[in-house]
């Protein structure tokens, strides 16, 4: 990556920790509006989680895919024990000052590894792509994703860098798409053609998908259904169902706009 995505991460996980904390300042532990489901100790609990899970993979140079739940169980706090439970969820009352305390912990362990290891290090991920710079890659897109939400439930959020948006969105078609339609059993495409134009710098992404694949295109105008228009961040905020459709500029086929959540689907 030619950005500096250690620097990122670090930046992007600091944040959503400064939120996390502002929120337990607050008292009760409040919603997420863009995960519906959790409540911020839901969220804090999930990046801890998944940060656990890639710390693993990389500090051991593991070749297939650890165990979960048996990580959050070792290395989380105790009052977090049987966490997320869908009979309780989301999860209601204050967030646990322990909890907080593990999610700073294992970001900063998680930042080191990314530091030391080579990116080309060879390790077990869920892409073809099979190395250490596919987490990095991937968990700075997650933390800018996870701390916009974090904001966004105590007030404002900021807009996602732009270094780390326009490569969002180039990674939403080399990598997400493809695999949530493979994940899901997406509908095949039927030729649906979306052009996305970055308006705060250069940027335009044109993607098809062509039965089973998705394919990104030269991006000229007369060569899509439909065309959204945003900054960087909203772009990529719409593409990770952050922000509807009408905050972009549309222009096109609104049927085939529709269709994008069915081709790619929700995980």
């Amino acid at each position: 990556m030619a950005m500096d995505a250690a620097a990122h991460f670090h930046r992007e996980v600091r944040a959503f920790h400064d939120a996390a904390r502002k929120a337990a300042e607050a008292g009760d532990a409040p919603t997420v509006p863009s995960c519906p489901d959790w409540t911020m100790s839901d969220l804090v609990f999930h990046l801890a989680s998944v940060h656990r899970f890639v710390i693993a993979i990389i500090r051991d140079r593991l070749d297939g895919m650890p165990d979960p739940v048996a990580l959050a169980k070792a290395e989380l706090p105790a009052d977090t024990t049987g966490w997320p439970a869908p009979d309780r969820s989301p999860t209601p009352g204050p967030i646990p000052a322990t909890l907080l305390d593990a999610f700073e912990e294992g970001a900063d362990r998680l930042e080191t590894l990314f530091r030391e290891r080579p990116p080309d290090d060879r390790v077990w991920t869920w892409s073809r792509e099979q190395t250490v710079g596919f987490w990095l890659r991937m968990q700075v897109i997650e933390a800018a994703v996870h701390r916009w939400d974090a904001e966004n439930a105590i007030g404002a959020p900021g807009p996602i860098h732009e270094e780390i948006a326009v490569d969002a969105v180039t990674q939403t078609f080399e990598v997400m798409a493809p695999t949530r339609r493979a994940w899901t059993s997406a509908p095949p495409g039927a030729g649906e053609r979306f052009r996305f134009v970055r308006t705060d710098g250069s940027g335009v992404w044109a993607v098809c998908f062509d039965g089973e694949r998705v394919r990104l295109g030269d991006g000229t105008p007369d060569a899509s259904d439909v065309q959204l228009a945003g900054t960087a961040s909203d772009l990529m905020l719409f593409l990770w169902q952050r922000i509807p459709a009408e905050a972009l500029s549309v222009q096109g086929d609104k049927a085939v706009l529709d269709r994008y959540f069915e081709l790619v689907p929700p995980i």
